[in-house]
């Protein structure tokens, strides 16, 4: 790809502004993500997936090793523009020290005095996290003058954000104008696998689809269509579809207007792409109602909720899945964060899993998916497990990455 690489770059006592997707998960969730409420957070902020930065250590370390002065950016939740330390990267900071086996300093600014001088103090090697970009609501409506105040901190800029690359950010795409500007490992690495999926991928090529609408996908789906062999899809997409083809889903999560869910099918038989569909579901009165899951036909769900697929529909996923050449696992299968509708989303997985080591090429997708593989086990068996979520299926569509594009030379 046309783009600048870390490692082309000389940053022997140079400032470097690098930009990562430092966006982690925070326990109490309930002020940081609203819509997975858990209780009232206190001053203290435990990280609860280290996935994000685990991610940043290769770029960070690198530069740490070639005695670069290294200036890190980042944002962390919502804070709709201004100072709030519920949404404080201070946590992350001791994080990074851990991994990175060096004392990692902290700013309580991105910009004015207090960066200003955190850098001046900075020694060959040093490592300094810069608080929250998105505590200025210029970060998001791309402010030239406020990437101007931060390119002033730097001499060069690496962005290894990938999951951020959909966003044109005054800390994503701005500072890409302004500074000599390279890709980091970990963004080298999403776009080399991804570029994979839609350069001539191996054949066949099959996509394990889970999630909850079909309408936040119908650009994903239809550009895979151009791509894949054959969908394996579950989750509230299985349950449109089948609703969509006059199937009775009881009180499932489904799409109310069930037009994108025809569109799709349509396609898909003009493009003469497989859809597998559940042929049994795990199903239950209520989300909560975990023991009462059981598998039934899905011709007789009734009035219940599908909640995961069925066993039989699992391994008929899994038989479809062992044929593959390439393979995209872009969504969980059911609510796997419950243990009693997480059976098919782990079967998949280990299908999954299993082509891998016999060959295939696996990616897994970012979000829900890049969640589940973690939580259950199989990430590590993946080609590669994606850091991104909207950036992934945007990428993937075929859309122009404004953080890539402003990289591009």
């Amino acid at each position: 790809m046309p783009f600048t690489r870390l490692i082309d770059l000389d940053v022997a006592g140079k400032r470097v502004l690098v930009r990562e997707d430092l966006n982690v998960p925070l326990s109490p969730l309930d002020e940081v993500y609203p819509e997975r409420s858990r209780g009232a957070r206190g001053d203290t902020a435990e990280i609860l997936d280290y996935a994000r930065v685990d991610a940043a250590i290769p770029t960070l370390r690198w530069l740490h090793e070639h005695h670069a002065r290294t200036i890190v950016l980042s944002h962390l939740g919502r804070p709709d523009g201004k100072p709030d330390p519920r949404f404080s990267l201070r946590p992350v900071a001791q994080a990074l020290s851990d991994r990175l086996d060096i004392g990692v300093r902290f700013a309580d600014d991105c910009v004015g005095a207090v960066a200003e001088n955190a850098v001046a103090e900075l020694r060959d090697g040093d490592v300094l996290l810069l608080e929250n970009v998105r505590f200025h609501a210029e970060e998001e409506r791309n402010d030239p003058e406020f990437a101007k105040h931060l390119a002033r901190l730097g001499e060069l800029y690496v962005d290894d954000a990938f999951a951020t690359a959909h966003r044109a950010h005054a800390s994503t795409e701005g500072l890409a104008h302004l500074l000599p500007s390279a890709a980091g490992f970990l963004m080298d690495a999403e776009l080399s696998a991804l570029s994979r999926l839609v350069d001539r991928p191996a054949k066949p090529f099959v996509c394990a689809i889970g999630g909850a609408k079909i309408k936040d996908k119908i650009g994903f789906l239809e550009r895979l269509a151009e791509l894949v062999d054959a969908f394996c899809i579950g989750g509230g997409m299985a349950n449109t579809l089948l609703a969509a083809c006059g199937v009775n889903v009881g009180t499932s999560l489904r799409d109310d207007d069930l037009e994108p869910a025809r569109r799709i099918a349509a396609t898909l038989r003009q493009e003469n792409v497989a859809l597998h569909l559940p042929g049994d579901a795990i199903v239950a009165p209520s989300l909560d109602a975990e023991n009462a899951a059981h598998a039934v036909p899905i011709a007789s769900v009734g009035d219940e909720m599908i909640l995961d697929i069925g066993p039989q529909t699992a391994q008929q996923y899994s038989r479809v899945i062992a044929g593959a050449k390439t393979i995209v696992f872009n969504g969980p299968m059911g609510v796997y964060e419950r243990p009693a509708f997480r059976h098919g989303t782990q079967i998949v997985g280990e299908a999954i899993a299993r082509a891998t080591a016999a060959g295939a090429l696996s990616v897994v997708g970012g979000g829900d998916a890049a969640a589940a593989a973690h939580m259950l086990g199989f990430a590590g068996k993946m080609t590669f497990v994606s850091t991104g979520g909207g950036a992934t299926l945007e990428y993937l569509e075929g859309k122009t990455l404004p953080g890539v594009a402003a990289l591009e030379h």
